[in-house]
């Protein structure tokens, strides 16, 4: 295990993929940067999550970057250690499986997104993500939902391919509607089924 601090970096693109990582305290960013320097973020992934998992696959180098996201503990696992684990497991390789497979899914479902979908759908449909995904009921209420929020406008803009501004845009309007309201740390969600 390693203490990896917040910004710094876990692998940068094109390093050799002979390993792979799991969550163990803390968020990881999964990034992709261009050429000419701009980010989209593809994952933040907490606790329990494993990250850089195509390295079981031959993949010879990195396509992507992973960033602590806030201080973290992460773990390291050499890819040939764990190719003899998953051999001698089929359980773990199911696991592995589904997985990867899940985090395919997402990402299928963010580039439809990105095709078909506007900026401000896409702000609105990462929102009602968040909320399923991290949100509680307020007082069994399934219309009024809190979510706690650790993420900047500048993140969600780079999850959702859209600018800091657009965010912040999206966000007042929604707030000037009655749907939501937020600040710093949490977005309470009025009426879940307008937004």
């Amino acid at each position: 295990m390693e203490t990896t601090l917040k910004d710094q970096e876990i692998y940068c693109k094109q390093d050799v993929a002979d390993s792979f990582y799991l969550v163990k305290e803390g968020k990881v960013k999964i990034i992709q940067r261009s050429d000419n320097g701009k980010e989209v973020i593809l994952a933040i992934l907490g606790p329990g999550e494993i990250f850089g998992e195509l390295a079981i696959t031959d993949k010879a180098t990195r396509d992507e970057v992973a960033v602590a996201a806030e201080d973290s503990l992460v773990c390291m696992f050499k890819a040939s250690d764990f190719l003899r684990l998953m051999e001698a497991s089929p359980q773990l390789t199911l696991q592995i499986t589904k997985t990867i497979g899940q985090r395919l899914e997402k990402v299928q479902r963010r580039l439809e997104q990105l095709m078909f979908r506007t900026a401000e759908e896409r702000v609105r449909d990462f929102l009602r993500d968040l909320a399923q995904e991290s949100g509680y009921a307020i007082a069994n209420n399934p219309e009024e939902i809190a979510v706690p929020m650790q993420l900047t406008h500048e993140d969600v803009g780079k999850l959702t391919a859209t600018s800091r501004q657009t965010v912040t845009t999206v966000l007042n309007t929604l707030e000037k509607a009655g749907i939501l309201t937020y600040n710093r740390h949490r977005i309470y969600i009025k009426c879940f089924s307008l937004l």
